[in-house]
């Protein structure tokens, strides 16, 4: 029967971490569930930092005493107040041991007994815990860090059945980990633009959904700044495409550093030399300040002919913003019209009065000739 119930622990806790969306959320449920395994009335998590020789907790879960936090953003023990780290995460591990898990009460070892009398017992005499089940997590054949459960004075001291399941779960956490570093990657490769290291088409798209939604239901001002970069043709053709790149690269960093002004701005490499910045709640002045900013450091940049700046808010008289299309192709408009002109300075939407050019060339049933092929292959609103 104990073996049943182990066994669904074990399933809960693997189910628990593969559901979790994020790092965060897969550390809660590991610790949840190895505390819950267990039968323990605290548990937590640490990764062991070795380049700062600290073992730094990433969450606490159950009855936590005062001053833990559920994610702690400062709750770390140097390594040399703890010497069990060292030797059953590392050196007892790689002179051939198992990386098994031990336990410790808050009475010390008895006389003649290996163990610690040192910080963690003295931690669980503070936080009035009566014992606890240290396990290492290995991962990719490391060690990676520890789970930690804990019980009170008064309940049952872990015995050694209970230090080899913790053993059990610790690996359990470990695959659970990996696949979620897994997962976090494959988003990243797949919303990252590779050679700027920026957002990209995809990541602008779903941001952009959800910020004229935000707009829709609570009315937060949201800006499009669409940018193209001028003469990365001419670059590439008479310097070569490595220079060519160099120009995306130090541009990319350039909008970004502007982006920055911006609290929450996305900036994003949509493709080619076609670059943008999406923010939501600032004012639409703060955006078109920005914009400014943009244009007149990129003159500077040394290669290339500056940028070509279009700004859409949802903060300046362009009619209904129904759709992230919309809002969409008036900045697309607004850059095509700013190239046009040559202009140094943004071209902004809806500041021309009843008859903006933008506008209507945004609005305009069918795309004239030489407007970018990417407004006319978004999908429909």
């Amino acid at each position: 029967m104990a073996e049943e119930v182990r066994l669904r622990a074990v399933v809960s806790l693997a189910q628990g971490m593969a559901a979790a969306r994020s790092s965060r959320e897969s550390w809660k449920a590991a610790a949840i569930g190895a505390c819950r395994g267990l039968d323990g009335s605290f548990a937590a998590l640490s990764v062991w930092e070795r380049e700062l020789g600290r073992l730094r907790v990433l969450v606490n879960v159950g009855e936590r005493a005062e001053g833990e936090e559920e994610f702690p953003a400062a709750e770390a023990y140097p390594v040399h107040q703890f010497p069990e780290i060292t030797e059953f995460l590392h050196e007892r591990w790689i002179g051939g041991g198992e990386p098994n898990a031990w336990v410790e009460t808050a009475q010390g070892p008895a006389e003649a007994e290996a163990g610690y009398c040192h910080q963690r017992v003295a931690a669980l005499r503070r936080r009035g815990r009566g014992c606890c089940v240290v396990a290492p997590v290995v991962l990719r054949g490391r060690a990676w860090g520890e789970l930690y459960v804990a019980r009170p004075y008064g309940q049952p001291v872990f015995g050694q059945g209970d230090a080899d399941f913790a053993t059990v779960l610790a690996a359990v956490v470990a695959a659970g980990i990996a696949q979620t570093e897994r997962l976090e990657e494959a988003h990243r490769l797949a919303y990252t633009d590779a050679l700027t290291g920026l957002a990209n088409r995809r990541a602008v798209d779903v941001r952009l959904d959800e910020a004229i939604e935000e707009h829709r239901t609570g009315e937060a001002v949201v800006s499009l700044v669409v940018c193209d970069l001028n003469g990365l043709k001419k670059v590439n053709d008479t310097q070569g495409h490595a220079t060519g790149d160099r120009l995306l690269e130090r541009f990319g960093s350039l909008l970004s550093l502007c982006g920055a002004m911006l609290p929450g701005a996305l900036a994003a490499r949509l493709g080619g030399d076609e670059f943008c910045l999406l923010s939501v709640g600032p004012s639409t002045e703060e955006v078109v300040r920005v914009a400014g900013e943009l244009c007149r450091r990129a003159t500077d940049l040394g290669v290339g002919d500056g940028v070509a700046c279009g700004v859409a808010s949802t903060g300046d008289p362009i009619g209904p913003v129904r759709s992230a299309r919309r809002l969409f192709r008036l900045a697309d408009a607004a850059q095509y019209r700013a190239k046009a002109a040559g202009s140094d300075k943004p071209v902004v939407a809806g500041r021309e009065g009843p008859d903006d050019e933008v506008i209507r060339l945004a609005d305009a049933p069918a795309p004239p000739e030489g407007e970018r092929r990417r407004i006319r292959g978004r999908r429909p609103a």
